[in-house]
């Protein structure tokens, strides 16, 4: 793996392991998942398919943010709104 991508690999996983500590189901399930999905794909050498990877876990840190701001969303409005009936 080249440096430049292995440099952003690494970035990724420690982006991820932060988002993580906040998941649903607890961050060792998380942490769990996440390390068995990148060591999945550690022999990959080819740079363009470690793009695609690389690019599909920036989806998932959006979408990981996107679950966490509905969260948050969701128990502000729980705090001051009436329940809806």
């Amino acid at each position: 793996m080249a440096n430049p991508l292995k440099a952003e690999v690494m970035k990724l996983y420690k982006t991820l392991l932060y988002l993580g500590r906040e998941y649903p189901k607890g961050s060792a399930y998380f942490r769990e998942r996440l390390k068995v999905a990148f060591l999945k794909n550690k022999d990959e050498t080819d740079p363009q398919k470690i793009k695609e990877l690389v690019a599909r876990g920036d989806f998932v840190i959006k979408e990981l943010e996107a679950l966490y701001f509905l969260r948050k969303y969701r128990a502000m409005k729980k705090r001051y709104y009436e329940p809806e009936e």
